[in-house]
C-alpha cells in the first residue's frame, strides 16, 4: 500500500517553486505520496509544534523548539546570504530606541523574532500579526515599528518606510555565516527508511525546479496572486539557491550556531537531540 505523508509549506514563491515537482509527480517520490497543506510559516510553525504534520517547512527557531520530535532535512531550506528580515518604521531611527515601543512581528517562533530578540533582548514590546499586514499597521501608528519577512523586503520603500536594521548583515557581520531562515524537517517516527525516502524525493525535487524555472509558473501564480510577476522572481531568486538543494557543511554551521546562540540566550530549550536522524 503507497504511504501518504502530510506535507505542509508556505504559498510564498520559493516554497510552490521548490515543491511543485515533488506534489505533482515530476521525480520519483519513492513511492511516497504526499498531501499538500498551504499555510503561512508560523502557522506551519504551530501545526509543527502541535505534531500535526508529517513533513513540514518551519522557521528554524521553531526548530529549536521541537528537534525531541522533528529531524531537519539536508534540502528545501531557505538559508542565505542577504536575505535577512528587516525592520522598519515610518521615520529613520536608531533601533535600540524601539525599547519599551511596539514592534509587530509575523510570529513567535518565526526565525526573524528569534534575531531580534538575539540583537537586542531588551526589545521585549512584539505585536504578532500575519507578515502581510505589518506594513499597512506600521503607516497607520498602530505600531511604531514593524519586522517584515519575505516579498515586503522588496516592496516596502514604496510604501515610504524606512530600514531601521537589516538583521541578515547584523548576523553575516556577527558571524560570518549565512543566516538560516527556515527549513524542511520530518517527524522522527517515520523512521530512518522513510525519512531517507523523503529527503531523496525533496532534493531531486529542488534540483528539477532549478533546473526547469519554468515550469511551475502557475501553480507559483496561483499562491501568489497579489504579488507581480517581477517580485515573484526576485523572491524566488533570493530564497532559492545551492543552499536550498543541499545545506552543505557551512548551512549546518550556520544553523547550529543560531541554536546554540538561542538556547545560550534561553529563547529555546535545550535539546540533546541530533539535527538529523543520523549522523
Amino acid at each position: 500500500m503507497t504511504k501518504e505523508l502530510t506535507l505542509g509549506f508556505s504559498p510564498c514563491p520559493n516554497d510552490t517553486f521548490m515543491f511543485y515537482p515533488l506534489v505533482h509527480g515530476l521525480i520519483d517520490t519513492g513511492g511516497l505520496l504526499y498531501r499538500e497543506r498551504l499555510e503561512d510559516v508560523e502557522t506551519l510553525n504551530q501545526l509543527a509544534r502541535a505534531g500535526e504534520l508529517d513533513v513540514s517547512k518551519v522557521s528554524y527557531h521553531a526548530l529549536g523548539h521541537i528537534r525531541e520530535e522533528y529531524a531537519l532535512l539536508r534540502s528545501g531550506s531557505a538559508l542565505g546570504r542577504g536575505c535577512g528580515p528587516l525592520l522598519v518604521a515610518s521615520e529613520k531611527g536608531d533601533p535600540h530606541a524601539l525599547r519599551g515601543r511596539t514592534i509587530a512581528v509575523p510570529g513567535r517562533y518565526t526565525t526573524a523574532l528569534l534575531l531580534l530578540q538575539l540583537f537586542d533582548p531588551a526589545l521585549d514590546n512584539f505585536i504578532v500579526m500575519p507578515f502581510n499586514e505589518i506594513m499597512d499597521a506600521v503607516l497607520s501608528g498602530n505600531v511604531d515599528a514593524g519586522l517584515i519577512i519575505h516579498e515586503s523586503r522588496f516592496t516596502y520603500q514604496g510604501f515610504g518606510l524606512h530600514k531601521l536594521l537589516d538583521l541578515g548583515e547584523w548576523w553575516e557581520g556577527e558571524t560570518g555565516l549565512p543566516i538560516p531562515l527556515g527549513g524542511i524537517v520530518a517527524r522522527r517516527s517515520l523512521g530512518m527508511a522513510t525519512i531517507s525516502a523523503v529527503e531523496r524525493a525533496l532534493k531531486a525535487g529542488v534540483e528539477y525546479a532549478r533546473a526547469h524555472p519554468d515550469k511551475a509558473g502557475r501553480y507559483i501564480g496561483e499562491h501568489a496572486q497579489e504579488m507581480s510577476p517581477e517580485v515573484c522572481a526576485a523572491h524566488i531568486g533570493l530564497y532559492v539557491n545551492d543552499f536550498s538543494t543541499e545545506l552543505g557543511d557551512e548551512g549546518v554551521r550556520a544553523i547550529t550556531c543560531l541554536l546554540q546562540q538561542a538556547g545560550q540566550a534561553g529563547i529555546i530549550p535545550a535539546s540533546t537531540a541530533p539535527l538529523f536522524m543520523a549522523q
